[in-house]
């Protein structure tokens, strides 16, 4: 296993890449100091999903007081931070230019390293702050409203993408089929809610790709969930829908990150990413892998959620760059 030696001792992180302004203070790559998340939802609730040119305003209405408010909860002044690190992407690129605007002004006046963070990757070091991080090889399941994606790491300088979804990401579905339900935005809480006291079995809804071992499709099941919708009578039997929806989702995210683990002699599987805040995921995920003799690791909600934690967490991790090379990327990937 290659390791580089450890890095900048306390990081202020910042992550705007969508609908959340964050900053944190981490110390020796696993410490949380000051961790601040300003949530946009509210203000994205009325159309229905992200408004890219509302998010970039509030971010940059929000992220310098932020910063302050974080530095001064973590006891630390700006020249007590060793580096400082920022997402270039993947994302929203006007959100993206607002975290990177912000950090490298800071890296400039205050003269310290500026650390770019992939997005993806920082979701993965979010289990490096908790008390039982994953030993390496793992694999990692990916799953969030913009993403879904299976990869092994190795090390923290080998990371390879097994495959991705072909078309909508898990929360995407999430939050389509919420709105197919009038159940509102964003999806995946609401939806995760009704189902608790649904029936998983009520409908019979597809699991698609089961021949591409490493690949996701979650277009088809959202149009099955709309087409039995327009097939159903008033009242609608909503917390059904949602259970057998949800239940859909998670056999496919099981079978495929289980696949993946027993296909490459990999026994250690984490979950990253927003929707692993769903504890029925979760929960599922776990009495599953403890009938293969497989480990998966969760972490809290708040750390499957964007946050600057994990770009901190894993700017530790990674060297500095010349700033001026630093660009937004809102395709980047692994």
């Amino acid at each position: 296993m290659s390791e580089r030696a450890p890095g900048f001792k306390r990081i202020l992180g910042i992550e705007t890449s969508c609908d959340e302004t964050a900053v944190s203070v981490i110390e020796n790559g696993t410490h949380i100091r000051s961790q601040l998340v300003y949530s946009q939802i509210k203000s994205h609730q009325a159309f229905g999903g992200v408004v890219p040119e509302v998010a970039s305003r509030m971010h940059t209405e929000k992220i310098h007081s932020l910063i302050d408010t974080c530095l001064r909860e973590s006891a630390l002044s700006l020249a007590q931070i060793d580096a400082i690190a920022v997402t270039y992407g993947p994302g929203l690129e006007g959100a993206l230019l607002v975290g990177l605007a912000a950090a490298k002004a800071m890296a400039a006046g205050a003269n310290k390293p500026l650390i770019p963070v992939n997005h993806l990757e920082g979701h993965m070091y979010a289990h490096f702050l908790s008390d039982t991080p994953p030993e390496f090889p793992f694999i990692c399941l990916l799953v969030s409203g913009g993403h879904t994606l299976l990869a092994q790491v190795n090390d923290h300088h080998d990371i390879l993408q097994l495959g991705s979804t072909r078309d909508d990401a898990v929360g995407e579905a999430f939050d389509k089929v919420a709105r197919v339900l009038s159940l509102g935005y964003p999806g995946g809480p609401i939806v995760e809610k009704m189902a608790k006291t649904g029936n998983p079995k009520a409908f019979s809804f597809p699991r698609a790709l089961r021949q591409s071992p490493f690949e996701f499709s979650f277009s088809g099941l959202k149009t099955a969930v709309l087409q039995q919708v327009n097939r159903l009578q008033e009242p609608l039997p909503i917390a059904d829908l949602c259970a057998s929806f949800q239940q859909a989702v998670i056999d496919t995210l099981i079978s495929k990150s289980f696949y993946a683990c027993n296909h490459l002699s990999i026994p250690r599987l984490i979950l990253s990413g927003g929707v692993a805040a769903n504890q029925s995921l979760v929960s599922q995920f776990k009495d599953q892998a403890s009938k293969q003799d497989l480990q998966v690791y969760a972490v809290a909600p708040k750390l499957c959620t964007d946050n600057a934690s994990m770009i901190a967490a894993r700017a530790y991790h990674v060297p500095p760059v010349d700033p001026s090379i630093i660009q937004a990327t809102p395709q980047l990937s692994l």
